[in-house]
């Protein structure tokens, strides 16, 4: 295997594939990218047996790249990432010697690695369905992040640590919940799908998927499978496996009415929080109460060592009746963060009942958060 290849090129392809390389992995192959060099393109491939990801780089333009020889060898991630990046020149020469010696090489600098036999890798076949579905990439991304901070990391629960993606005619519902929360986010397809799917995707698998997601395209493929999907866009495929499990109807845990709703500004809403949950004790739940009284919200926190603490804001209420919970602020942030717009509405139910926050602006996505005994 011998090119020339434009150093920025490689560099941003080298740094997507990358993302597949673990460094807890066992099988030392793994911890390597996998060049695979013809007249037409090169392909680069990572891989952790979690995820898969792989690019390819066209070789029909001049100006980028050139092939002198063709082949395939695995080269170390970690050290390969480093050396190109690390280099000055605009172009960077890579050439396998001695079979498994990798030479990297400008007019000033020399690097040797070693490299692996590509008989050693595992594999690897990234397969299209059929049948996919497409979305738009903003889409995906905005999905991800309005309900990705919602899924578990307790291990013990493996189903609630991913994101449940139902996908029925032209609806698609994404889910994400720990038990004390839930985030949900209904999007529309353009094309309706023939099958019915519920699969659940890690949530850390989509989340770096959703972060090496190149703008300039407009929309993503999806191709799903009984164990896996595949993610493709453009050149870039990306793998993961799914979560097996029966993931809960979340649907059963969002209330049908509510007795109260406030209406109020996020941004002010999540400050008055953010300065409310300073003098919690237990920074893991930072438990703070709200009450009201007319058309004032009330927030306090308070703790026998440190002292306490209260904060006003002035609120829309659609009844004259007050109520008092508790709650988490860092699940309440979490859940006002989510939202674009610059108002949202609180629903309550009773004082031991999930509070609903809506935006009547972005009606797609909903956020529920559990109240807190604190009797």
């Amino acid at each position: 295997m011998k090119l020339t290849i434009k150093k920025e090129i490689l560099q941003e392809a080298l740094t997507k594939v990358s993302k597949a390389i673990s460094t807890k992995n066992l099988i030392p192959v793994l911890a390597g990218i996998r060049f695979e060099l013809t007249k037409k393109r090169l392909i680069l491939t990572a891989s952790d047996n979690d995820i898969t990801i792989q690019t390819f780089i066209p070789c029909d333009q001049t100006d980028i790249i050139e092939v002198k020889e063709e082949g395939s060898i695995i080269i170390q991630g970690k050290y390969i990432l480093d050396i190109v990046r690390k280099l000055p020149s605009d172009f960077i020469n890579i050439e396998v010697v001695d079979e498994l010696k990798v030479r990297i090489y400008t007019e000033n600098s020399e690097f040797y690695l070693n490299g692996i036999s590509e008989s050693e890798y595992p594999t690897i076949e990234l397969t299209e369905s059929k049948k996919h579905i497409s979305i738009s990439i903003q889409e995906l991304k905005s999905l991800v992040n309005e309900t990705s901070f919602a899924t578990s990391l307790d291990e013990t629960k493996p189903v609630l640590t991913g994101i449940n993606f139902k996908i029925s005619g032209n609806m698609m519902e994404c889910s994400a919940t720990d038990s004390y929360r839930l985030a949900r986010k209904i999007i529309q397809l353009k094309t309706s799908v023939d099958e019915n799917y519920n699969i659940v995707i890690p949530s850390r698998n989509i989340i770096e998927f959703s972060r090496i997601l190149s703008m300039d395209e407009e929309e993503v493929e999806l191709h799903i499978f009984n164990n896996k999907i595949l993610f493709k866009q453009n050149n870039l495929l990306f793998e993961s496996r799914l979560i097996n499990g029966t993931y809960p109807n979340t649907t059963n845990l969002i209330p049908n009415e509510s007795e109260l709703v406030l209406s109020l500004n996020i941004q002010e809403f999540y400050d008055v929080i953010d300065r409310a949950s300073i003098l919690t004790s237990d920074k893991d739940k930072n438990i703070v109460t709200l009450e009201t009284e007319g058309n004032i919200l009330i927030l306090k926190s308070s703790s026998l060592e440190i002292g306490k603490v209260e904060e006003k804001m002035e609120i829309k209420k659609d009844k004259e009746m007050d109520i008092k919970i508790s709650f988490s602020a860092k699940y309440m942030m979490d859940a006002l963060k989510s939202f674009s717009t610059e108002t949202v509405n609180l629903n309550f139910v009773g004082e031991i009942k999930p509070i609903v926050l809506k935006s009547e602006e972005e009606s797609s996505l909903l956020q529920l958060v559990l109240p807190i005994r604190t009797y």
